[in-house]
């Protein structure tokens, strides 16, 4: 027995209501059929706008002024540090001139005898209060000599310095 397909489901495509006499041709593309009810009639469109009669145009611009971002922290750190008072204090404080040693060599060598003579306390002390007093000096005056001070008291002071000092802060070992 062969096999039969199944059954489809019919889909109208058009109705025709009751009553109404078949029409004697299917209707072509885009005509309506004579059973559909016509569509209301369109609501008549507004005319365009006329175009604009050429004419001078005008331009306002208004520019309001952009603040300007305060700048970052090491931009200003950098501003005040690089600057003509530190290439001169630098200059200043590492030419050996006074006696043949720079001062920076002097001051280094003197924290290095008070290590020596008064304690390792005692000379990161003194090296300390130096670096604190120049510090302070050069930025309530702002002139080159407490820069050059600032500059000297700051390298010098790593005359205190022991390749053994950190052991012996972390340890307590000493030689």
């Amino acid at each position: 027995m062969p096999h039969e397909p199944e059954p489809r489901p019919v889909t109208p495509t058009r109705i025709i209501p009751a009553g109404t006499p078949l029409p004697a041709r299917p209707p072509e593309p885009g005509e309506v059929p004579p059973w559909r009810t016509p569509p209301p009639p369109a609501a008549p469109q507004p005319k365009p706008d006329p175009p604009p009669t050429p004419g001078p145009i005008e331009v306002h611009v208004t520019l309001a002024p952009v603040p300007i971002p305060e700048p970052a922290r090491w931009a200003r750190l950098w501003d005040r540090i690089a600057t003509w008072r530190m290439a001169g204090a630098l200059l200043a404080a590492l030419t050996p001139w006074a006696g043949g040693e720079s001062p920076v060599g002097l001051w280094s060598h003197t924290v290095h005898q008070a290590r020596t003579e008064a304690g390792i306390g005692a000379a990161y002390v003194i090296a300390g209060v130096a670096i604190g007093a120049a510090w302070a000096l050069d930025r309530h005056t702002g002139r080159a000599v407490p820069r050059f001070l600032l500059v000297t008291a700051s390298l010098g002071a790593l005359g205190v310095l022991h390749w053994w000092d950190p052991i012996l802060m972390l340890t307590g070992v000493d030689l």
